[in-house]
């Protein structure tokens, strides 16, 4: 298992203290679990769960197509 060092400011080990006590877990647990919660590249479960649930929801292709945006005039130089 490896270690590192971790410098914070006052105010950030006391919520790092305050939130691994009242998870009921270690100061290293509990950085190394929001590490894994938030460097993981997938997507939660809750997440995938939701995919194909709003029957109404429109897809890119029968989305309406987006008006023009006018020109605005330019300067000359």
């Amino acid at each position: 298992m490896s270690q590192i060092t971790l410098y914070l400011d006052d105010a950030t080990q006391v919520m790092v203290d305050q939130a691994a006590q009242a998870s009921g877990l270690s100061k290293s647990r509990w950085v190394a679990e929001i590490i894994r919660k938030y460097a993981s590249h997938e997507w939660p479960q809750d997440c995938l769960n939701l995919a194909g649930r709003f029957a109404d929801f429109p897809l890119r292709e029968d989305a309406p197509p987006a008006p023009a945006a006018a020109d605005v005039p330019r300067l000359g130089f």
